[in-house]
């Protein structure tokens, strides 16, 4: 099937014809077939992670990427404990949203779209504050495409004794990540992102040693990310509940991929070729990126409107799904922005055709003005 346009987003995003082609068969989730890959996935996720088996397990659970963030969430933080969280964007705001909702302790430290939260700063709270058992933050808020100081940051956390939660949504498979070195003790993503996989489970990346006492934490039955373990653990590959079965086929092809591609080092350096050369050609152009290049990722570029009265997103938008392309719009509710995806099976001659479309778009509009 002929793909209509490539998806520029942050995920889902476009896959190869490879990983949409193994969707065709059926799996029964009771076979040793299908769980033997299930196994496979769980221990090359912890490869890419570089966490060790001995210390580390991965647990694979439906829904998107929240459902994996609200199941750690749930079920790591006690009920005598107490959650920080870190925010800067939309996606740290949904983790301060969680804990809400569930009714878990927690306190935020936020910050603007564009400003990074500080070590420095975090230090002095946790010093301030020893009530605070656990710390949460989005290593990518692709609200902006902000990379947050991941290392700085989780090594303020440990030096507290606390617990390091990372959501790594957007930046897991798509830039090397040590989860042990650095000792976090809880990592989030999903299918559907840097790994190039379709959208239907996310995975969680856990310390055994914290896992292990959550055993009736849980404040969900379908998120219960113990009992998920064991499961998976005891089953030898069995999800407690009927599992996405080809999204699942799917994930183990992007692996594949990932691993014929050179791994993670290789496909960041593809993706922030892609980034930089967006850049480049959209700033040619006339947009102008919101983020510095110190503090932007390769995986989600954030662009201003132009000083055009005659442009609108919605025209934009139109004019560029036509030529084969789709974009995001804008999440910050105090600049006219749109967000532009680098990551999936894009490359950088899909770049260069996106951006003489764009500009091509503004020469009109200058034409017309």
């Amino acid at each position: 099937m002929e793909q209509p346009y490539l998806l520029l987003t942050p995920g889902p995003l476009t896959t190869t014809s490879s990983v949409k082609e193994v969707m065709l068969k059926d799996w029964c989730t009771w076979d040793s077939d299908y769980k033997d890959i299930v196994q496979s996935i769980r221990s090359r996720l912890l490869q890419l992670g570089q966490a060790p088996e001995e210390e580390y397990t991965a647990v694979l659970i439906q829904g998107s990427g929240t459902f994996g963030v609200e199941a750690v969430i749930g079920t790591a933080v006690p009920d005598d404990g107490k959650l920080l969280i870190l925010a800067n964007g939309a996606y740290g705001e949904r983790i301060q949203e969680i804990a809400r909702v569930l009714g878990i302790r927690h306190r935020t430290l936020e910050h603007a779209p564009d400003e990074l939260p500080g070590a420095d700063q975090l230090d002095a709270l946790l010093k301030q504050d020893t009530l605070i058992t656990h710390v949460a933050f989005v290593h990518c808020e692709t609200t902006t495409g902000i990379l947050n100081p991941l290392e700085a940051l989780v090594q303020v956390i440990k030096n507290h004794g606390k617990i390091a939660i990372v959501d790594a949504m957007s930046s897991f498979g798509g830039t090397p990540i040590a989860v042990a070195e650095l000792g976090i003790d809880y990592l989030v993503s999903s299918a559907n992102k840097c790994i190039q996989g379709v959208p239907g489970f996310s995975f969680v990346i856990s310390r055994k040693s914290e896992l292990i006492k959550c055993k009736g934490r849980a404040r969900s039955l379908s998120l219960d990310l113990f009992d998920q373990w064991q499961v998976m653990d005891n089953d030898a590959g069995k999800w407690r509940f009927t599992s996405p079965t080809h999204v699942v086929r799917a994930f183990y092809q992007a692996l594949l991929e990932l691993e014929e591609e050179g791994g993670v080092e290789q496909r960041c350096a593809r993706y922030t070729r892609n980034q930089q050369t967006l850049v480049r050609f959209m700033e040619q152009a006339g947009f102008k990126a919101h983020l510095p290049a110190a503090v932007q990722s390769p995986f989600i570029t954030t662009f201003e409107y132009p000083d055009l009265t005659s442009f609108t997103f919605e025209a934009f938008y139109r004019f560029l799904k036509e030529k084969g392309f789709v974009i995001y719009p804008g999440k910050l509710s105090k600049a006219l922005v749109f967000r532009i995806g680098t990551i999936g099976d894009v490359h950088i001659e899909d770049i260069e055709r996106l951006c003489e479309a764009a500009a091509s778009y503004l020469t009109t509009l200058r034409l017309e003005s």
